[in-house]
């Protein structure tokens, strides 16, 4: 860098790079925004309002809770240098609990890009939705950082859907099967097939009975959960798994805790003491 012979720093030489150094930052913004959009107009999903937000989380241990271990390249393909996005329509009246806990566990095991998009067919969107994956983070410009996108389009859509691969991927739809798609990311399911049906059997039971049942089905889940978590710590033995997930999240949604029966209101304290189910608790409250 050219300096006068006391040393001191061109100020107009100094003031340049400052201005080329912006430039650049500007250009790294401009080529993700493109990067984005590539990805978009290849879909459905293509007129999108507005980035409401984008946030960056640090990976942190969370293998205390699930056993065994997955990696990415085993379940989404090799990496070849582009962002590898998961990419989620919901409809903002029916926001999906289960994915919002999944995605918090998702940002403590990985490098995670979040992004919030408001699609034309919706309005009004609470400010606790537009929100809900975290605050914007000032180097979201910087895809090359992240290990995986998360992007959540709050769109008028009868189902949940969600895209991996845009190209040769047809839509994942409802928020049970995304909920055992996004957890292959953390653990793999339990390599006993009695275990695994198990889980299976209540994932089920959570969207189909406790979150659209009727009242005296919800009531039949209930007692069923109670029988179940006085004889185990977790519902699929002694091991916390999507099952558990899924169930607190549709009881969440059924009605207060204090209504809930003894068995149920413990296992519901175990569940958040784990500190995973904070995004969910905020939307119901």
């Amino acid at each position: 860098m050219p300096m006068y012979q006391n040393g001191e720093v061109d100020s107009a030489v100094k003031a340049l790079e400052d201005r080329q150094d912006e430039i650049m930052r500007k250009l790294y913004e401009l080529m993700a925004a493109v990067e984005g959009l590539a990805k978009t107009v290849t879909t459905p999903d293509a007129d999108l309002d507005l980035t409401v937000s984008s946030s960056l989380s640090s990976p942190s241990s969370c293998s205390s809770d699930f056993k065994g271990t997955t990696d990415l390249d085993t379940q989404l393909g090799k990496d070849l240098g582009a962002l590898r996005d998961i990419v989620i329509n919901a409809n903002p009246a029916q926001p999906p609990l289960t994915l919002l806990v999944l995605h918090s566990l998702l940002c403590q095991r990985y490098r995670v890009l979040s992004t919030v998009h408001v699609h034309s067919s919706v309005s009004n969107v609470p400010p606790q939705l537009l929100s809900c994956l975290g605050p914007r983070h000032p180097d979201s410009f910087a895809r090359h950082m992240f290990q995986l996108g998360f992007t959540l389009i709050w769109k008028d859509v009868p189902k949940l859907q969600m895209k991996f691969s845009v190209q040769n991927m047809c839509p994942i739809e409802g928020e049970a099967s995304v909920a055992r798609f996004l957890f292959k990311l953390l653990a793999p399911y339990p390599s006993d097939p009695a275990v695994a049906t198990l889980v299976d059997s209540w994932v089920d039971t959570a969207f189909f009975q406790l979150a659209e049942g009727s009242a005296k089905e919800r009531a039949a889940v209930l007692r069923a959960l109670n029988s179940a978590l006085g004889r185990t710590p977790w519902l699929s033995g002694s091991e916390f798994t999507l099952a558990d997930i899924a169930c607190y999240c549709c009881v969440l949604r059924s009605g207060p805790a204090s209504a809930a029966p003894a068995n149920v209101q413990r296992w519901i304290k175990s569940c958040e003491n784990l500190g995973h189910f904070s995004p969910a608790k905020l939307l119901v409250q």
